[in-house]
């Protein structure tokens, strides 16, 4: 029974892989697009957490 399991997870695994790599008619993945996007989210994060900050030390 185990093995069967292990089969079904693996043949989950390699489907959601071919999915994201999978290129669209403009020649980008699903994964390419996230890792053009990654730095841009980064700096948001960082500006969020600077923000944060601010207003705890205004609290303080």
């Amino acid at each position: 029974m185990n093995v069967l399991k292990f089969i079904a997870i693996g043949a989950a695994v390699a489907y959601g892989v071919s999915y994201l790599t999978k290129r669209d008619a403009n020649g980008h993945s699903i994964v390419d697009d996230v890792l053009d996007k990654a730095p841009d989210w980064a700096n948001n994060l960082k500006k969020y957490g600077q923000d944060a900050l601010a207003k705890v030390k205004v609290k303080a």
